[in-house]
This record gives C-alpha cells, sequence and structure tokens, in this order.
C-alpha cells in the first residue's frame, strides 16, 4: 500500500491550513506552517542527496522542530532516529553509529556533546544542523554546522517528492530502547504500523479535531511520539506542548487553553498534587486523561479523581506501545489493573511451555497486531528471539482477572521506570564492573517517593577494598544519562548466586523488600 505518514502534514495543511496543529510555549503554529517547515527541511534533504531509506537523527528537546523534522523524514522515506537530549557522549556516539545515520539535527545548548564526537561518527559537516530551540533567536552556531535557522529561509515551501514510492510496509522509525544486555535495541518501526498506533489512540480516547491535547512526555519516548503527539496530528486536533515540565504550569494550562485529553506520567502527577495546583483551576474541560508510568499507587488515583482527573492507566513497550489501557470511565473500578488489550493488539498470558494461561495464573505477557514493530535494527538473533511466530515476547510477568483485565507482576529483564523513564541495571552494571574496586555488582528498582522507582546498586568489593555511594557517581558521572544514576548504595560481603554462577536478583528484591 502505497502512502506515508507524511501525508499527515500535508492532508491537514490542505483540509485545515488555518487551524491550529500545535501551541508552544503559548505560540501557535498552523498546519500548513508545519506543513511547510517540513517541506523546507525535506527539500533540504534532498539537496544534500539523502534518499529512501537513509537514517536522519535528531537530538533534541521538545518542540516544533522536532515534529517538523519528523514529517520531512517521513516525505522523502527516510528512517527517523530520535535521540534522548539527556545522552552522554558514548551513549550518543553509539546509537548514531548503531544505525549509521547519515545526518544529525541538535540543540544549540548540546553543541559540546556533539562536538567531542565528530570525528567518531559518519555524520559529515555539512549534515550537522544546529537548532536553537526555546525562546533564543541568535545563536553561535558552530562553523562546522549549519544553522537550522537559513534552512528555513533558503528552501522552498514546494511538496517534495520522494525518488521512490514510499509504501507502509517500509521503515519509518528507529526508537532506541534501553539495553537489556548492557546496549540499547533499536526498534523499527513501519509507516503503516505507526497509522495503526494513531488509529488505536484515536479510537481510545474518542478523539475529535477539535480536542485540545495536552502532554508533556518526550517525544524523543514512544509514548510522547507514537501514543500522543502524532494521533493528535493525525487526527487533525491541536497538540499543546513545551520545552520542559513544570508542574504549576502544566496544570495551568489545562484551565489556560481548555485541554481535553491529558497524559502525564505518574512522576508529574505526583509533582502537580504536591504543589496543589489542582485547587485552585478548573479541570472540567478535560474529557480523558491518560498515561501514568512506574508502580502508580492507587491513592495518586484516587486523589487525581477527587480534582476531577480520571486517570487511565496503560501497559506498552517501546517494541508495541499503549498494547493495553484502562476502558474510559472503569479507571476507579479496576484499581491495580493496566487494563484491556487495546483495539488493534491481541494479548494473553503465556506458560514457558507456549501454552495460554487461564485468569489467575502469572505468566508472560504475549501480544500480536498491526503496531507491533518489525524488529530491531540490523539485530536478526534479538528480533528472533523476541518475535516469534509474529508473536511479540514481552519478557514481562502478568495475569488476567476472570473479566479479561490484565496485571503486571514483575519485569523479566529487570528494568524498572524512574521518573518515567526506563532504566535497564545492565546497562550501569557493565560500567561499574570496570571500577578497580568493584568485584561484582547488581542493581534491581525499589520505590522511591519522588521518582516512582529508583536503583539499588549492591556491591561487592574487591578483596582490601571499599567504595562509597559519592565514588560510584563520581565513576559513572559522563559514562550514563543521571536518571540512570542509583539513587542508593550499598556495600555488601557476597551477592547471592544460583548454580550457574549467576547473580540471584530475586533474592536481593525478597531481602530488601
Amino acid at each position: 500500500m502505497k502512502w506515508s505518514i507524511g501525508k499527515i502534514a500535508s492532508k491537514w495543511a490542505l483540509f485545515s491550513p488555518d487551524k491550529i496543529a500545535i501551541v508552544y510555549e503559548d505560540k501557535p503554529i498552523t498546519y500548513k506552517m508545519l506543513n511547510d517547515d517540513a517541506n523546507r527541511l525535506a527539500n533540504f534533504f534532498r539537496k544534500k542527496g539523502l534518499k529512501k531509506g537513509d537514517r536522519i537523527s535528531v537530538c533534541l528537546y521538545n518542540c516544533p522542530e522536532f515534529l517538523v523534522s519528523f514529517f520531512a523524514a517521513a516525505k522523502l522515506g527516510l528512517i527517523f532516529v530520535p535521540l534522548h537530549y539527556r545522552l552522554v557522549s558514548r551513549e550518543l556516539k553509539y546509537q548514531l553509529n548503531r544505525c549509521g545515520t547519515s545526518l544529525l539535527i541538535f540543540d544549540h545548548q548540546l553543541t559540546k556533546i556533539v562536538e567531542s564526537i565528530r570525528s567518531s561518527t559518519q555524520v559529515d559537516d555539512d549534515k550537522s544542523i544546529c537548532l536553537a530551540s526555546g525562546n533564543v533567536e541568535n545563536i553561535a552556531c558552530p562553523e562546522w554546522a549549519i544553522n537550522y535557522s537559513e534552512i528555513m529561509q533558503r528552501f522552498s515551501t514546494n511538496e517534495p517528492e520522494s525518488e521512490e514510492i514510499i509504501d507502509l510496509d517500509d521503515p519509518l522509525l528507529i526508537l532506541y530502547t534501553s539495553g537489556v544486555a548492557g546496549d540499547p535495541k533499536g526498534a523499527v518501526i513501519s509507516h503503516g504500523q505507526m497509522f495503526f498506533k494513531n488509529f488505536q489512540i484515536m479510537i481510545y480516547t474518542d478523539m475529535r479535531e477539535d480536542d485540545v491535547v495536552l502532554f508533556q512526555a518526550p517525544l524523543c519516548h514512544s509514548a510522547g511520539l507514537c501514543a500522543v503527539a502524532t494521533p493528535a496530528l493525525c487526527r487533525g486536533a491541536s497538540l499543546l506542548m513545551r520545552r520542559k515540565f513544570e508542574a504549576v504550569q502544566f496544570a495551568g494550562d489545562i484551565e489556560k487553553y481548555k485541554a481535553t485529553i491529558v497524559f502525564g506520567l505518574t512522576t508529574m502527577f505526583r509533582f502537580i498534587l504536591e504543589n496543589k495546583i489542582l485547587d485552585k483551576i478548573d479541570t472540567s474541560s478535560v474529557r480523558i486523561t491518560f498515561g501514568g508510568g512506574e508502580r502508580t499507587p492507587p491513592k495518586l488515583i484516587q486523589d487525581l479523581a477527587e480534582k476531577g482527573l480520571h486517570l487511565l492507566m496503560g501497559y506498552g513497550q517501546t517494541e508495541n506501545s499503549a498494547m493495553i489501557l484502562m476502558p474510559r470511565n472503569m479507571g476507579e473500578d479496576k484499581i491495580g489493573s493496566c487494563g484491556l488489550p487495546n483495539f488493534f493488539t491481541d494479548a494473553w498470558i503465556e506458560g514457558k511451555d507456549g501454552t495460554r494461561l487461564p485468569p489467575g495464573q502469572i505468566g508472560e505477557i504475549v501480544a500480536r497486531g498491526p503496531n507491533v514493530m518489525s524488529g530491531y535494527w540490523d539485530m536478526p538473533e534479538d528480533t528472533a528471539k523476541t518475535i516469534v511466530d509474529g508473536k511479540l515476547h514481552t519478557g514481562d510477568l502478568g495475569y488476567r482477572d476472570e473479566d479479561g483485565f490484565f496485571y503486571i507482576v514483575d519485569r523479566t529483564k529487570d528494568m524498572y521506570r524512574s521518573g518515567g523513564e526506563n532504566v535497564y541495571p545492565a546497562e550501569i552494571e557493565k560500567i561499574l564492573a570496570q571500577h578497580p574496586k568493584i568485584e561484582n555488582v547488581a542493581i534491581i528498582g525499589v520505590p522511591d517517593d519522588k521518582w516512582g522507582e529508583t536503583g539499588k546498586a549492591f556491591i561487592e568489593c574487591k578483596k582490601g577494598s571499599t567504595i562509597t555511594e559519592d565514588e560510584v557517581i563520581q565513576f559513572l558521572d559522563g559514562k550514563v544519562a543521571r536518571y540512570k544514576f542509583p539513587g542508593q548504595v550499598e556495600v555488601v560481603g557476597s551477592l547471592p548466586m544460583t548454580s550457574w554462577g549467576k547473580i540471584k536478583k530475586s533474592a536481593l528484591k525478597k531481602s530488601w523488600l
């Protein structure tokens, strides 16, 4: 089927050119303005010789230019690779090189980190674009990069034509997951899969053209891009976004813009409740509140409901976003559940022998449907382990109740979520194992009042050595993003081991809890 996600911008610019597509930092941007800028950038890409299947990356804070770049890439069949703005140089270099990025658009505040890896990536200087985001008008663009604003001034708004016809099965996105085995994997999402993600959210929220969709999840994540921003723009709604989250401002925007759909992470809602701002604003415009994330306390759901925000929980992965969501008007009836399989997802609980388990029995959550990823970029073995006979093996344990509602029990991949960010201990453990004082290390996710969860590092030191928490943090500084740092460190005499010589994290969790 010959079509592309890039048609979203061009079609709405044709149908409703003056309709507000995005309100960013209180500045309205119409669908025509969004599409014109996407065309300018796409025409720049063509001049640089980029062709269907080439990878382009962005390392940007939330901003309209992020979505402009996304649609520009989609129009030409380029593969869009969003990278987290909190990555350190080692992580950024790995992801750029792993997917073979040809072009990078980066925020001017990240110039130093990008400059530090220039010589060790495949990105040429004439394909390095520096963007002044936020309220900054003029910046000192490095001499080795191109100023994004100059592209907007020089290139045509004419609709570009891809040299090759784009098919819905063609790859659109590479979304990096945190690395379970130490290195991140790039989940490949096709144009068709993205459309089904759009349809799934639009049906779930009963999204309309006159909706105002408020969110503040990073666009470089599956949740922000696939479960909020693209569905809202596909429906022709208005997307309300800011560069960064600030609790009082976020809540105030509900009343200021009469938001009808609100997406937020558990940590965000916790900060909003702590500021008591909901006591002072009118939330009656809100029809749907969804999101959540890391273990959400029942009391938080109840406190939000008292303020007029009925939070609907859900469950998803980068490999299959928003696969399970709580039905509307049932958020307080099934507290503890993440909901039912969404409109374009089949999900069930599977035993180790591959059989489907009945209600009440714990097993692996397995899913199938048209919004499951195509696979991991250039990782056929990992893809074959994760997608078997068309079924996505999530690696997460759960069970269903008699009504079919799903409950998450544990994460077999050891991943935990801190402040809405996925953290995989293996990545941090791999780095700490290089410390000269450390013999062995294991990290588990533990509850945290502020961030929902944080990491607790159990460290076994080499004979005659000991280590402090400050030393651990200093060793990690510059090697991984700060949100991945363990919040707690405990030095132990020895770590519990299995007969196979592997650390028994289940024993650590049991002893800690």
